[in-house]
């Protein structure tokens, strides 16, 4: 098997599942429970808490446990806007954002929000100018992702958080989740706020996430019912996957650099083969993008078509979004790019992971020109 969606999700590395097992074998007590063995586990939560503020060059304090990026993400928009409302109901985001930020944003429509959604360039990638044009007297929020999950662009964060200095008012919020181990980001002097981190997308498991939230700063809770998470997030907390997440953010930081310069070799003859290839348009810029994302199409087929075609091969690729790609319409990131909505309709994205190989790249190419090969045989006997 081939496996080219880690965007979508990333295989759980045998160490983090091995931590996971013998926490739950072991320290299955509630942390809340004021018994010794509570005490224990409540510790153990303590020393993985410890361990992201290391990792990650923040406070203790300012780390938030989540379900992940979605629960992540919802948490920085509405807990941001109810707790602030009465400074303004302004948000700033980007139209090329993951569904829980677009959707976080519709929602707070409703209760009298206003959003500006900053259009991007050809690359994927905004103007810096008119993200200071939108900022008006309101606004109290501004949330962009590092990189997007589509195409891979990545964003200015840095020139954006030194533009949001000069609006201390402003909360600066970044969807960190398909960066981390890949792009860089320093939470610290980036003027970051609010952070996202999802653990499976970094080989960690599904259902567990971090809000970074710099310290001072207040939110309103979606979830209450609890004093954990120091009130912002109430629910017994998934101490197994924290502290499973917490070796999986050190082993991919730890594998980054080595990692890296693999899969750049690996995106490089990707990019370079598929170019060559005549029906292909390759949607993924050149500079500024992630080295583990490369998004094309197809001319004349819909993703879907290729990425079931692979599938039989035992290859597997996405076509835009996890969290969108079985709503069956055109990727907005591509439209808001300005391509056409047959090319929209038609992407597909190869995503990687530092364990991938050049042999199965070569695979890889091997196969889609056999796929296409056989779709214009089919295609040319039907007219």
């Amino acid at each position: 098997m081939i496996y080219f969606d880690n965007s979508a999700t990333t295989k759980p590395d045998p160490e983090v599942l091995e931590t996971f097992l013998k926490v739950n074998q072991y320290y299955y007590a509630n942390p809340s429970s004021i018994h010794s063995f509570g005490g224990k586990v409540e510790k153990l939560l303590q020393q993985a808490r410890a361990q992201f503020s290391k990792l990650l060059n923040v406070k203790e304090n300012e780390i938030f446990f989540t379900s992940g990026g979605t629960e992540s993400n919802n948490t920085a928009i509405k807990g941001t806007a109810f707790h602030h409302q009465k400074r303004g109901k302004h948000i700033i985001t980007t139209s090329i954002e993951h569904p829980s930020i677009i959707e976080s944003c519709e929602q707070l429509k409703d209760f009298g929000f206003e959003i500006t959604y900053l259009n991007v360039d050809e690359k994927g990638v905004l103007n810096i100018n008119e993200l200071e044009k939108s900022i008006r007297e309101d606004t109290i929020l501004v949330s962009i992702m590092q990189v997007n999950n589509e195409v891979g662009s990545i964003q200015p964060i840095n020139q954006i958080g030194q533009l949001l200095k000069n609006y201390p008012k402003i909360l600066f919020h970044v969807d960190h989740v398909q960066g981390y181990g890949k792009v860089d980001l320093d939470l610290n002097n980036d003027g970051i706020d609010l952070c996202t981190i999802s653990a499976h997308k970094i080989h960690g498991l599904k259902g567990t996430g971090l809000l970074y939230i710099r310290e001072g700063i207040q939110l309103s809770p979606l979830i209450t019912g609890g004093e954990q998470e120091r009130k912002l997030r109430s629910g017994t907390e998934n101490t197994s996957g924290i502290v499973a997440f917490a070796k999986a953010l050190r082993l991919e930081k730890e594998r980054s650099i080595k990692g890296i310069l693999q899969i750049k070799e690996i995106l490089k003859l990707l990019r370079d083969e598929l170019s060559s290839i005549e029906e292909i348009s390759i949607h993924t810029p050149q500079k500024y993008a992630a080295p583990h994302i490369l998004n094309f199409s197809v001319k004349h087929y819909k993703g879907e078509v290729i990425v079931h075609a692979l599938e039989e091969m035992d290859i597997y690729v996405s076509t835009t979004s996890a969290c969108s790609s079985k709503k069956n319409i055109p990727s907005r990131t591509l439209l808001a790019m300005g391509r056409t909505e047959e090319m929209a309709n038609s992407s597909i994205r190869v995503s990687l992971a530092f364990e991938n190989t050049m042999e199965e790249a070569i695979i890889f190419i091997q196969s889609l020109k056999k796929v296409i090969s056989n779709l214009e045989k089919v295609m040319r006997r039907s007219v």
